[in-house]
């Protein structure tokens, strides 16, 4: 996590900013149903395939943006166009206010084409309609493998990460996406080897140069660290908590200054990501304050649907990836987007015997959720530095990957699993989930417990008979019983598993009433003599 110096916050006040930064939102795209009917075009077979397993609409956001309304766009005098997402049909640019203002006059073909522009200074901005986004209200036995650990030991075994190492459970077939602001050494040092050799660094993009040529692993070092977390490999000396993933490596941050188009460069990547068939993205970043104070985020912008990247999480998330992020480095200060993301994992740090640290940011979101989400080892966490040598760092930044890795080698075990499924199902293996603190979320999981867990629910045929009808649903959810059944007990979570509902159904009661839970993704729990299935339930 970056830090900014308190020397800053006392200078900026004098500064003024002659350009402004604001994102310049569409009415439409081009091509859509066609596009939607013919999903190889816009999306890798990777991503369809990941979407389809886990019950995942290809729809109109998939569809990139109309590349000739960002050619008028470009053509303007005075406008600089910085970033663009396809997820929120908009671009992000950069301009005098006068000029950004004037875009909402352009056409092509004899049509207005700009919906609304939302500015990062948001005293600016005229109005919150039409910017494309709608703010919500509040196992057989497998080989065993054996590692020596080495230096990881402490913040693998934390985890009981290590078990599913044993039952082969690598990340293998997984694909983790990290975003982060530079990737030196990775394509050359030897603890990257074993990824580069089976040919699992996929590729990689710098979306703050715009690098079009073969990707550039360098700039910061930050993003080999928490890579190394991820994917690093040593024998006897250093393992991450899933050394056989697939990892793409994309650059959306810029260490030399603070600007909100770095939001927009992660909304980007995200996207690329998405159409990738990433499973899991980790950022170890987070956005608070800007260099222009004007652009700085509230602690009630930390709502999860404000800031720009939060509701590019929440987009990424509804798309199917598990998305696990930093909580901040600000102590006693809250956590930054986007860490207050219902859509995110976030994760905060404790120490090598499970304790809170200090410089860990603690919750809850603004608007009363837990954050942190889970606690993972974020003091003296062991790193690979881009010379190859083994070292240790401090932050979030590094609890984050060394949870992002656990998660992929338990998704590894259980693909059949939602991305939300994947996440209620970590926070209830931890330790402090029945009383979880502004400090430690819900605490420190153990994927062991987490692995057993849907094991027993997979073994028993009880679990797997369930459905609910219809999913996507608006108003009423029909639940079907498996034969031989006619009671049982229902539990309705968010995503951030608080309960909104619970109900006892039976065969001649079998109807429960959503109408008035806000549209969004919410986790099913059906309980009956003692077991319980997990599904997932879409609200329209």
């Amino acid at each position: 996590m970056k830090k900014v110096l308190l020397w800053v916050f006392l200078l900026t006040p004098f500064f003024t900013f002659a350009q402004e930064d604001a994102w310049v939102f569409f009415t439409d795209k081009e091509n859509v149903a066609e596009s939607i009917a013919n999903p190889i075009s816009i999306l890798t077979q990777e991503a369809i395939d990941r979407k389809e397993m886990h019950g995942v609409a290809i729809d109109e956001r998939d569809v990139p943006v109309n590349e000739a309304y960002i050619a008028v766009i470009k053509e303007q005098a005075g406008i600089s166009v910085l970033a663009k997402s396809k997820w929120m049909n908009c671009v992000h640019v950069r301009g005098s206010l006068e000029d950004i203002q004037a875009l909402e006059d352009l056409q092509l073909e004899g049509e207005f084409f700009v919906s609304g522009i939302e500015f990062a200074d948001d005293s600016l901005t005229r109005s919150s309609e039409g910017f494309g986004f709608v703010k919500d209200d509040p196992i057989d036995p497998q080989q065993r493998v054996e590692y020596n650990y080495g230096a990881t030991e402490n913040q693998v075994t934390m985890l009981n990460a290590d078990f599913l190492h044993q039952q082969d459970f690598t990340g293998e077939g997984i694909i983790v996406a990290v975003l982060d602001s530079g990737f030196p050494g990775i394509d050359t040092n030897d603890g990257f080897a074993r990824t580069r050799d089976n040919g699992r660094l996929l590729d990689g993009y710098d979306f703050v140069d715009r690098v079009d040529d073969e990707f550039a692993f360098a700039n910061s070092s930050h993003g080999t660290r928490t890579a190394s977390d991820i994917v690093g490999f040593i024998q006897d000396q250093f393992v991450g908590t899933a050394p056989d993933a697939f990892l793409y490596c994309f650059r959306t941050e810029d260490v030399n200054s603070e600007n909100p188009v770095e939001e927009s460069y992660w909304v980007e990547a995200a996207e690329r990501a998405d159409s990738l068939g990433v499973d899991v993205i980790n950022t170890s970043l987070g956005y608070r304050t800007y260099d222009n104070p004007a652009y700085s985020h509230t602690y009630e912008d930390m709502d999860g649907q404000t800031t720009f990247i939060s509701r590019g999480s929440n987009l990424a998330f509804e798309k199917g990836m598990l998305m696990v992020t930093s909580a901040g480095n600000s102590g006693t200060g809250m956590i930054s987007a986007p860490a207050d993301a219902p859509g995110v994992l976030t994760v905060g740090a404790v120490n090598s015997n499970g304790d809170y640290v200090s410089f860990s940011s603690i919750g809850p979101s603004s608007d009363g959720r837990v954050k942190p989400d889970v606690m993972a080892k974020g003091q003296s966490a062991a790193v690979i530095r881009p010379n190859g040598t083994i070292d240790t760092s401090n932050g979030t930044s590094f609890s984050s990957p060394i949870m992002a890795g656990a998660v992929a080698s338990f998704w590894q075990a259980y693909p059949e699993l939602t991305n939300a499924e994947v996440m209620q199902i970590v926070r209830e293996s931890a330790h402090l989930f029945t009383n979880p603190t502004p400090q430690m979320g819900y605490g420190i999981p153990n994927f062991e417990d987490a692995f057993n867990n849907v094991l027993r629910v997979e073994e028993s045929a009880f679990a797997k008979a369930y459905s609910l009808s219809p999913n996507p649903a608006n108003a009423m959810v029909q639940i079907q019983f498996p034969e031989g059944a006619s009671q049982a007990t229902i539990f309705v979570y968010d995503l951030l598993g608080k309960k909104v509902l619970q109900k006892e159904i039976t065969t001649t009661d079998n109807a429960l009433r959503i109408d008035r839970l806000t549209v969004g993704v919410y986790i099913v729990q059906i309980q009956e003599e003692g077991f319980s299935t997990t599904q997932k339930l879409i609200k329209n």
